[in-house]
């Protein structure tokens, strides 16, 4: 287990790398920068969108604009275009600035943000919480209510309830978590029909002010319609994994034997059966969270207007706000890889008759 763990962790250097490598490459060629953006916002269009029709590297043109590589740049001093580049740290060529970056976050250095004056690690300290809350509620009531329904499905497997639950599992599972979340808000949070729940933040405006118990329910009150968008597809997919790992096991001589002993049903269910059944669900615990946690954060935070990582993530790409944008994206997939590690070691440790390294062989 000691050499299959080593592997692993070795393989952490180069994956983050990888990602990174493609994802430098492509915004080489995404119009738009963050030199386009201040000159955007400067000429009052907002948002960099309101300032290419298409262009190259880090939003410049080639020859479009009397030769400064900026649409809109016109008018402009091309000393000031030339301070912007060297305050971006544009002036520099794409490879040097890739590995600059690069051996900066190798000693966790994520630099400040362009347009924040904010370290890009303080932001994401900062974002996190809304983000860990969404995704481990959103895992735990998943794991709540798919365990109890998918042993239930096994036991009655074949009956009408196993036929019309099966239905509406694969229907929330065929159901994009952005297109739930957008229904949810439609109906219930004020977009065309019922006013029940809040469509912003995770508190009130008069959080401080109100009781133990009252923060308790005014959070619960916020997180309800995110925490139900987030959990529909995880809910499906656990919910079957349980079916079918009760089902293997109770095919099982053991549980013959139980039954021919004369133990209850119960007894040989949740005494027996449980125990081993649930071995891959539990271990699999760290892979759903962070599934639940990066799959969904994007658009559930966006939608909701929750200030998390992955909306900050979010409007840092569109704001071309290359340090955060990177930053995030580095510190998502080490905690990837990091959290398929302990995923693994999770099945070990629930189960030690696993051995990663003979499967390997």
């Amino acid at each position: 287990m000691g050499a299959y763990i080593l592997r692993r962790l070795l393989l952490i250097v180069p994956t983050p790398f990888g990602i990174m490598v493609i994802n430098f490459v492509l915004v080489q060629f995404v119009p738009g920068g963050p030199v386009q953006q201040v000159i955007s916002q400067m000429q009052g269009d907002g948002n960099v969108f309101g300032g290419f029709a298409g262009g190259g590297e880090d939003g410049t043109l080639s020859g479009t604009d009397g030769g400064d590589g900026y649409l809109g740049a016109r008018g402009l001093p091309p000393e000031f275009i030339a301070e912007l580049e060297r305050q971006f740290g544009l002036d520099k060529p794409p490879l040097e600035r890739f590995f600059n970056m690069m051996w900066n976050y190798m000693r966790f250095d994520f630099g400040e943000s362009y347009f924040r004056q904010q370290e890009v690690t303080s932001l994401v300290l900062e974002k996190m919480p809304v983000s860990i809350s969404l995704g481990l509620w959103s895992t735990l009531i998943a794991y709540l209510v798919s365990i109890p329904l998918g042993i239930r499905k096994a036991t009655r497997d074949g009956s009408r309830f196993d036929h019309w639950t099966s239905g509406v599992i694969i229907a929330a599972y065929a159901i994009p978590a952005f297109l739930f979340a957008i229904l949810l808000v439609v109906l219930f949070a004020g977009g065309s029909y019922l006013q029940i729940f809040p469509l912003r933040g995770l508190t009130s405006d008069n959080w401080g002010e109100l009781s133990l118990w009252g923060k308790v329910v005014d959070y619960a009150w916020h997180i309800f319609l995110p925490v139900l968008a987030s959990t529909i597809s995880a809910f499906a997919t656990l919910t079957l994994l349980t079916k079918n790992s009760f089902l293997d096991e109770i095919k099982k001589h053991y549980v013959m034997t139980a039954r021919a002993k004369g133990l209850t049903e119960r007894r040989v269910l949740y005494g027996h059966v449980f125990r081993n059944a649930m071995l891959i669900v539990i271990a699999g615990f760290p892979a759903v969270f962070i599934g639940v946690f990066f799959g969904s954060s994007l658009l559930i935070e966006t939608i909701f207007s929750l200030d998390g990582l992955g909306r900050l993530g979010f409007e840092a790409a569109v704001g071309r706000d290359y340090p955060v944008m990177f930053g995030t994206l580095f510190l998502f997939g080490l905690i990837g890889l990091v959290v398929n590690i302990l995923s693994d070691l999770m099945y070990v440790l629930v189960d030690p008759r696993i051995d990663f390294e003979k499967r390997e062989g």
